[in-house]
């Protein structure tokens, strides 16, 4: 497998549909639907592709601000 964009889905057999959250040589890191985040060796492991990485950039969720106590 090579190295995958952030954003795309994949299909693996035992953890199901996930997204890529990062990749690089050696590890990629998949978020996914039903079993939370996974990290992988990049070189070793197999998925299948299913869907390509948003156009723009991927949108990421804001946190909270914390509130400054007086």
């Amino acid at each position: 497998m090579n190295i995958l964009s952030e954003g795309q889905t994949i299909r693996h057999d035992q953890y199901g549909i996930g997204r890529v959250t990062e990749s690089n040589v050696e590890r990629t890191t998949i978020d996914f639907d039903d079993h939370g985040v996974k990290k992988f060796i990049t070189s070793i492991w197999s998925a299948e592709l299913i869907g390509e990485a948003p156009a723009g950039r991927p949108m990421r969720r804001r946190g909270r601000r914390k509130i400054a106590k007086k």
